[in-house]
């Protein structure tokens, strides 16, 4: 039997067209959240901007705000990576049983920081009992957790942002993770937490279908790809993708001279070439779960675009499905001053020009504000 070859070109215009990059896509906040597996929403605008730019019908970040805090169709909770996402509601038993079947890494907590297993799992259940009905803000899950479990769950050990944590928080995305905490709409300024009432799915069963999501949106891929995309030991991702291989659930191909892997069925790909002019937010997931890097960070901006490697850090200008540039924007008011700085020739043209006003214009409908273009330096450094 012959391996199917895919080239890049081929791999940027399915991954684009498939979570609405390539056109606008007839879709939901909820579903464009499922087809490109979650949006990044530590900088929640940034989420906002994600979902609505691939969205058709002129979706602006209401409509997001409408799908997570009015009818519920979108959730904010810890997704890959420990991260916050914003993530389909009707995703989140897939989500919450494989994130919970990921295998533990070890502690990055200092000794006297870390949390046993035991005390873990005494955290976890206490957060499920506290927010079970009810809409906490921090400090108030804390006295319930350390009214459920000891004083040593709220001792103030961990280092951040220039303070100190209680111990307990350490675990919070494991909570998210376990499906017994998800964030609630703000207390004024104070962010507050609650229980999404979800019951995980099998982990197995969950694993090979996240697994199968993500080659639909993201593949050809490498188990290596994936572990990294989650932040999941790569020995567990090798043992996964050999059992779902085994199984006839996914299926090896050529991918820019090295194996990797699709979903059964999965190698059919478009024959135009991908098109267009994109301004992708913060953390954008296409940034993030595209590989490899050196492809979609071509030359000069595999240096300027990545921080120390890290994709995400700096919004990207996206020509034909690869970056071509960074680009930051400044809002006062209504007006939102957008700066971009093109790497390269890609975008020397008029009619590339044209195409980069109009996605300004986009992303001022979007902000709900009024977008104004500049071409030249971005002096702000990467998001910490």
């Amino acid at each position: 039997m012959t391996t199917h070859r895919v080239t890049w070109t081929e791999a940027c215009a399915r991954r684009l067209e498939r979570q609405g990059l390539a056109a606008p896509a007839p879709s939901s906040p909820a579903g464009i959240a499922a087809a490109m597996l979650g949006a990044h929403a530590q900088v929640l605008s940034a989420a906002e901007l994600s979902l609505a730019l691939r969205l058709d019908g002129g979706a602006t970040r209401a409509d997001v705000r409408e799908a997570l805090w009015g009818e519920g169709s979108l959730v904010k909770t810890y997704g890959s990576r420990g991260t916050v996402h914003l993530l389909a509601a009707a995703d989140l038993p897939l989500w919450t049983g494989a994130l919970s079947a990921i295998p533990a890494g070890p502690s990055p907590m200092p000794a006297d920081v870390r949390m046993t297993p035991e005390q873990t799992e005494q955290v976890v259940a206490a957060i499920g009992d506290a927010l079970a009905g009810a809409e906490l803000t921090i400090d108030e899950l804390t006295e319930a957790i350390v009214a459920r479990t000891g004083s040593w769950a709220g001792d103030r050990v961990m280092d951040a942002f220039q303070d100190k944590w209680p111990r307990w928080r350490q675990v919070m995305h494991k909570a998210g993770h376990r499906g017994v905490l998800r964030f609630a709409p703000n207390r004024g300024r104070k962010a507050t937490y609650t229980s999404p009432g979800v019951t995980p799915m099998d982990g197995p069963a969950a694993s090979a279908a996240l697994v199968d999501r993500y080659l639909r949106a993201y593949g050809p891929a490498t188990p290596a790809h994936f572990a990294k995309w989650l932040a999941a030991p790569k020995a567990w991702a090798d043992g996964l993708f050999t059992s779902l291989a085994d199984k006839g659930r996914i299926e090896e191909v050529v991918f820019g001279g090295s194996p990797a892997w699709v979903a059964s069925g999965g190698t059919g790909f478009p024959d135009e070439r991908p098109r267009g002019v994109r301004l992708l937010p913060y953390f954008d997931a296409y940034t993030i779960a595209s590989q490899p890097r050196e492809l979609l960070f071509p030359g000069i901006a595999y240096e300027r675009a990545l921080a120390g490697g890290q994709a995400g850090n700096f919004p990207v200008v996206l020509v034909d499905g690869t970056v071509a540039g960074v680009w930051h924007q400044r809002r006062s008011g209504r007006r939102i001053a957008v700066t971009v700085e093109p790497v390269g020739n890609a975008l020397k043209t008029a009619a590339r020009r044209r195409e980069l006003e109009q996605q300004t214009e986009r992303v001022g409908e979007i902000l709900q504000g009024r977008a104004e273009l500049t071409v030249g330096r971005v002096t702000v450094g990467p998001h910490a």
